[in-house]
């Protein structure tokens, strides 16, 4: 049975109340913070900036360019984001964190700044910009060795004197492989030297590998041109395609699929020397920043409204929490006490903890009034055994010391008295298998004007005996799903305890008849009836209208406690009527065949 609880006394309102107080107290403060400090407008800094962008893009470009994989860029990424102020991180495609300079389980951007792919992305030839290509500093196998370098440098040095010599100032500069240039492309005339722009043993080598990639893809769309030693040089229409007899039109497509053939083979060849391409993302760290007015007088408003917002927090909390732990723990001190104290708490309000110190008390009273019940059941159970086992024991010990003779009577006598406790133990044994759940059932439509023929049948010998009329009567035909046999000893126990109540000259009535879904079975008599206070017990194991628990009518006290548990196990119920002095009516509902 539920209790209403009235909506201002529960736990879930009183709760919500409080937090509201505290979140209304909190926004307060912080929005009179936010007005009484404020002196200014706020100011943010601006966005990401596209020069400071170019220039990390370029810087991880480089480190890609440069190594074949990306395992040590943890290190420039952390500088990298220390010098800036920035946020960086490197992910795979599919956003695997390569690299990452804010703290593991920082969720993302939602978009990549860039993609650093130095294959397709040149960062370095024109600074702060982006261009299509290959990036200057992926080298691979285009390294020029030591010697190499040496011998380049020397006549880098003879031209640039020679450049001087003739009033031009040169410039020299060494690419990423290690060859040197002269910033100076027009040489005069006296100082044009081509030994410097041959082609070494490495280019040469690294050459010949590019030819040897870029000739499948030349081949397939019949293209006869000569590879470019460098990726900076770019076709012309002119050497690009041998032959003749092409317009103008199909000149340039030729030279566009031959520089994509050769871009492509030279990416092939490039890309083990590189790490793979990766996305950049870019945050802004802290460079976003509020500036407030943090003058002393504005320091201590903040001081002192933190200060009443903490101090009323803990109030509201300490009020509310000590009101809800009261209870709990009254409870816990009554669980804590022995069995046998039997413990109860005081219900001091109607809230949820009310109603479970309530369910607790009613437990309390359960389990205080099973332990007098299993006490009781007991001692009823030793009365039961006592008396006929004593009388057993007795005869046995005066015959055996020859006191009395074994006759025929004195036979008969022993063998009602282990009929007695036969019956007692079958009883109990009924009804441990009905509490454990282990009764078994073989249910089958049973036909109720033939159920109640047979249990009559059975027992008119003992109403003949009584002087008591036994008679049945059936309305219709009902049939209900019932185990015959476990049905006929329930009605037969109502019928033995019914002619044991009833004198002679009355009468026991076995009636049945369907009512919806179920068969009501009933056993009237016109006995001594049973009390008012009586008539709940009635079904409990042991009891007796008789106080002084007398055996003149030679029950064992269990029989209607069996029948009760027989019909609830076939789910059907079992009630009982009665007037003192005008008999009783004991009612089986059970449910109908279908």
């Amino acid at each position: 049975m539920s209790t209403r609880i009235p909506l201002r006394k529960r736990l879930l309102v009183r709760l919500l109340i409080a937090s509201v107080l505290i979140a209304v107290c909190s926004v307060a403060a912080t929005a009179w913070l936010a007005v009484a400090t404020t002196t200014q407008a706020l100011r943010e800094e601006q966005g990401q900036v596209l020069t400071e962008d170019m220039d990390l893009l370029a810087r991880l470009s480089g480190y890609a360019a440069t190594h074949p994989d990306w395992k040590g860029v943890a290190r420039t990424v952390r500088d990298l984001s220390e010098r800036t102020g920035r946020r960086i991180a490197l992910t795979t495609a599919d956003r695997v964190t390569i690299a990452d300079s804010a703290p593991p389980g920082t969720s993302l951007p939602p978009r990549a700044s860039a993609t650093v792919d130095p294959l397709r992305t040149d960062t370095y030839t024109e600074r702060g910009a982006q261009r299509s290509g290959t990036d200057p500093r992926v080298v691979g196998p285009y390294l020029l060795t030591a010697q190499e370098r040496a011998r380049l440098d020397k006549l880098a040095l003879v031209r640039q004197l020679c450049f001087a010599h003739n009033g031009v100032d040169a410039e020299i500069i060494r690419t990423p492989g290690g060859r040197p240039v002269l910033s100076v492309e027009e040489a005069p005339i006296p100082c044009a030297d081509g030994r410097l722009n041959t082609p070494t043993a490495t280019e040469e080598k690294a050459h010949t590998e590019l030819t040897a990639l870029a000739h499948a893809c030349l081949a397939r769309h019949d293209l006869h041109v000569d590879v470019p030693y460098f990726a900076s040089d770019r076709y012309t229409a002119g050497k690009a395609v041998k032959g003749s007899g092409l317009g103008s039109d199909a000149k340039d497509g030729a030279v566009r699929q031959a520089q994509e053939c050769v871009d492509d083979a030279r990416r092939a060849q490039l890309d083990p020397y590189v790490a793979p391409a990766a996305e950049l993302f870019l945050g802004d760290g802290d460079r976003a920043a509020v500036r407030f007015d943090m003058s002393p007088a504005n320091k201590a408003k903040v001081v002192g409204a933190a200060g009443l917002v903490l101090a009323v927090t803990v109030a509201v909390t300490v009020v509310v929490a000590t009101r809800l732990v009261r209870p709990l723990r009254a409870l816990t001190e009554a669980a804590r006490q022995p069995p046998e104290a039997h413990a109860r708490v005081p219900v001091t309000t109607r809230d949820e903890t009310g109603i479970l110190a309530a369910a607790f008390n009613a437990l309390t009273e359960r389990r205080e009034r099973l332990e007098a019940q299993r006490k009781a059941m007991v001692s009823d159970i030793a009365h039961e055994l006592r008396s006929p086992l004593t009388n057993i024991r007795g005869w046995l010990e005066v015959t055996k010391d020859g006191i009395v003779e074994p006759d025929p009577a004195l036979l008969t006598s022993l063998h009602e008295e282990a009929l007695v406790l036969q019956r007692v133990i079958d009883d109990l044994q009924d009804l441990a298998a009905a509490d454990a759940g282990t009764l078994r059932l073989h249910r089958e439509s049973v036909d109720a004007r033939e159920l109640l023929g047979q249990v009559a049948a059975a027992h008119r010998p003992a109403a003949a005996a009584a002087g008591v009329a036994l008679e049945t009567s059936v309305t219709g035909t009902p049939s209900l799903d019932a185990d015959p046999v476990r049905m006929r000893q329930a009605l037969g126990n109502l019928v033995s305890n019914a002619l044991r109540h009833t004198p002679a000259a009355g009468s026991v009535t076995l009636t049945a008849r369907a009512e919806g879904d179920a068969v009501v079975l009933a056993v009237s008599d016109t006995g001594s009836g049973i009390d008012a206070a009586d008539l709940p017990h009635v079904f409990d194991r042991f009891w007796r209208a008789e106080k002084s628990r007398s055996r003149r009518t030679g029950g064992s006290g269990l029989g209607l406690s069996i029948v009760r548990h027989l019909v609830a196990a076939h789910g059907g119920t079992a009630d009982a009527a009665s007037e003192p002095g005008a008999g009783s009516v004991f009612t089986l509902r059970v449910p109908r065949a279908s």
